[in-house]
């Protein structure tokens, strides 16, 4: 059974900074490229970061130079972090998990909420 169980979401100050884990079962971590999206109230979830199977990164604009993203394969784990925190990054963060190639196969976490706010 495929597991993705997303974790460090909670409340924060603006310009503070939160890193979110999300630990994988049930797959072979390596072979899969890993993401982290994200729901903002009324608004439809858009892509934050991933990182290839390789460690090749792609970040969102409104995120880059703020956020990063990166993965132990030790762990089986994907890690988001985040600095300088905005209110307009109040969302609920998602774990992805995709397989591209002969098999393809694509995972979601349940989702972490993150509030920025005074």
């Amino acid at each position: 059974q495929v597991q993705l169980v997303e974790s460090g979401g909670g409340l924060v100050q603006p310009g503070e900074s939160r890193r979110l884990s999300c630990a994988a079962s049930g797959i072979i971590f390596s072979d899969y490229a890993m993401g982290w999206y994200r729901r903002a109230p009324g608004k439809q979830r858009e892509l934050v970061a991933t990182i290839t199977r390789g460690g090749s990164l792609n970040i969102a604009d409104s995120v880059k130079g703020r956020f990063t993203i990166a993965r132990d394969n030790a762990k089986n784990t994907v890690y988001l972090q985040m600095n300088s925190l905005k209110p307009e990054d109040t969302a609920v963060y998602y774990c992805n998990a995709l397989l591209m190639g002969f098999r393809t196969a694509n995972y979601w976490g349940q989702g972490t909420q993150v509030t920025v706010s005074s």
